[in-house]
């Protein structure tokens, strides 16, 4: 099954940062939570038969370059135009241009962006379907929007109204996107790839591992605070800047090779940090909000708990995936508990790994193409 715009299910992912999943070659570029579950979900389609390809930005690629079976088209060179004018050309300009080589059944976006905008009004002039997948619970509150402008905001409304379908990561999510927009989506778990490197609690050698963007929301300042209240420990943290955010990190980053056991690592590749979940016997994230953490996922497959003050859906109580905890006191409290019980951690590393496997693999993988078929081989 081949070419798009016929009986074929075709798709068009649209992250202009999913290189830095897609392809080795750009692996330390930056990279999302919404950009690895793109590129996750690609390769499981080309693996179900659709046609698939990518918007992604001009990194100095070949245009039409094509890695695990997905063909990416060229927008434009994130540096490239004229401050203010360039947001029409060559940035509108340029994804509208991809999305015409790639002419895709189906155009998939995540993240409350511009984007969808764009996707949407392309899709009315050509004939298209737009997905869109909720990322962060912030997409789904007005107030709270990740979007820096107003016209941003105006076109992810826009967006918003004109798609035809939109997926949640979380019940929490679907409930908040009915409530504040008025627009129904379904409920899909997020994808994962499997890891075999799952060591036993004596093998490991990090005692707490934290992986997130450095940004205030994330609350990288507790990991430090807490840091400094069990020097013995040792403790590791994975982390890039974000635009608007260098200083904050700069901040970060030197309080934190102040402290003797605190090893801070900056930016890692995702293979990289797989391989330090596998080693680390508890995952921590002190975020204030998420989606549904692809790093929750990332440790769970490699049989790590996760002591967090983010619960999706009450999953990691439910479950029993970890600890749910509501102050750094208390985080400090059961960080103690599973590392001087290695029995009671034994059984959690061990449930962490049946429940992934249950829910975010074939299964999921299912979801995704019932939800997506229909859209994937119809032509408005």
């Amino acid at each position: 099954m081949k070419a798009g715009r016929d009986s074929t299910p075709s798709i068009c992912f649209v992250g202009l940062n999913n290189l830095s999943a897609l392809a080795p070659e750009f692996r330390n570029h930056e990279m999302g939570g919404a950009q690895l579950q793109q590129t996750l979900l690609a390769k499981a389609l080309v693996r179900e038969g659709f046609q698939v390809s990518m918007v992604v930005a001009d990194l100095g690629q070949a245009d039409g370059a094509e890695w695990h079976g997905i063909r990416t088209y060229k927008a434009y060179r994130l540096d490239a135009g004229i401050p203010g004018a360039r947001f029409i050309h060559p940035r509108w300009t340029g994804v509208w241009s991809a999305l015409r080589r790639a002419n895709a059944n189906v155009n998939y976006c995540s993240c409350a962006d511009v984007l969808l905008g764009q996707v949407a009004l392309f899709n009315q002039r050509h004939a298209g379907n737009a997905a869109f997948r909720i990322a962060h619970d912030f997409d789904c509150q007005p107030d709270k929007l990740l979007i820096p402008n107003w016209r941003g905001k105006v076109l992810y409304r826009y967006g918003l109204r004109r798609a035809d379908l939109i997926l949640a990561q979380t019940a929490t999510q679907q409930a908040q996107m009915k409530r504040n927009f008025g627009r129904n989506s379904r409920v899909i778990p997020s994808l994962l790839e499997f890891g075999a490197d799952n060591l036993d609690f004596a093998a490991r050698d990090i005692d707490l591992l934290w992986v997130s963007n450095i940004r205030p929301f994330k609350r990288p300042d507790l990991v430090l605070d807490m840091g400094a209240q069990i020097p013995d420990l040792k403790v590791r943290m994975i982390g890039g800047t974000q635009p608007g955010f260098d200083e904050y990190f700069a901040d970060i980053r030197r309080r934190a090779l102040d402290l003797p056991n605190v090893a801070f690592c900056g930016s890692q590749p995702y293979e990289a940090v797989n391989q330090q979940m596998a080693r680390a016997r508890l995952f921590i994230n002190t975020s204030d909000s998420e989606g549904f953490p692809n790093t929750y996922l990332q440790a769970w497959a490699r049989g790590t708990p996760v002591v967090a003050f983010f619960d999706p859906d009450g999953v990691i109580a439910r479950e029993g995936l970890g600890r749910v905890v509501q102050s750094v006191e208390q985080m400090r409290s059961a960080i103690r508990q599973f590392l001087t019980e290695p029995e009671l951690w034994s059984t959690t590393s061990a449930r962490c790994v049946h429940y992934v496997s249950a829910q975010h693999g074939e299964s999921a993988v299912n979801a995704y193409v019932d939800a997506l078929l229909p859209l994937a081989t119809r032509v408005q």
